[in-house]
């Protein structure tokens, strides 16, 4: 899943991508509001961790125009404001949910997941692709009856590939998900994931669409 950190103190910021990217998550981060507001926009975010104190455009007002425009993504505001009428405020204009700086990072990933297992039932949080089934919630795969061990960044290639079987994915698209927009790595590291995938889930369960990307078999 992909979260937007928009957080103008460039140390937590940094050290919350940090954090979230080990959790599996591919975190992309802005440090001014007009930025995020553009950002959060045009890409396809799955959760959005918002400080109200910004440059170019505070928090309230990001999340509001937002809404306005019709945006659902998950909100959770951060702000080192507190009472209940900044918290109020705050969901008033359209956020999820509200922490208050300073805050713990236990609490803080545990709001996150459960902002995205609430969005998630409104999908269906089990895929199932052929004899795979991949519960997205909790994050496991199974092979007809037996269990695929799978990494963090493994099962998150998976998913979006499942999410899109029987269409090709293009590298670029995979990388845009499962790591960042800014990633500068190399992009064959895609390939080395769907081997470890191949070797795990059967050679036939992910095809190579040459000059494409790759596309799950529904079938296999």
């Amino acid at each position: 899943m992909r979260l937007l950190i928009v957080e103008d103190e460039k140390r937590l910021a940094r050290s919350l991508a940090a954090g979230l990217t080990a959790e599996g998550y591919a975190v992309d981060v802005v440090h001014d509001g007009l930025e995020g507001l553009h950002m959060a926009g045009e890409g396809a975010y799955d959760l959005l961790v918002l400080d109200i104190m910004l440059p170019g455009m505070n928090g309230y007002r990001v999340c509001g125009a937002l809404r306005a425009a019709g945006n659902d993504v998950p909100i959770l505001m951060l702000t080192a404001k507190d009472g209940e009428y900044d918290e109020a405020e705050g969901l008033d204009t359209g956020a999820d949910d509200y922490l208050t700086k300073p805050f713990s990072y236990v609490v803080l990933v545990a709001r996150v997941k459960a902002l995205l297992r609430r969005r998630g039932r409104t999908a269906l949080p089990v895929l199932t692709v052929g004899v795979l089934t991949i519960d997205q919630s909790a994050r496991t795969v199974r092979r007809g009856d037996a269990d695929v061990p799978l990494t963090t960044k493994e099962f998150a290639v998976l998913e979006q590939l499942a999410l899109r079987a029987g269409e090709v994915v293009s590298k670029t698209e995979i990388l845009e998900h499962v790591w960042d927009f800014a990633y500068e790595g190399d992009p064959n590291i895609v390939e080395v994931y769907v081997s470890a995938l191949r070797r795990k889930l059967g050679a036939a369960s992910i095809q190579t669409v040459r000059g494409a990307g790759y596309r799950m078999v529904p079938g296999v």
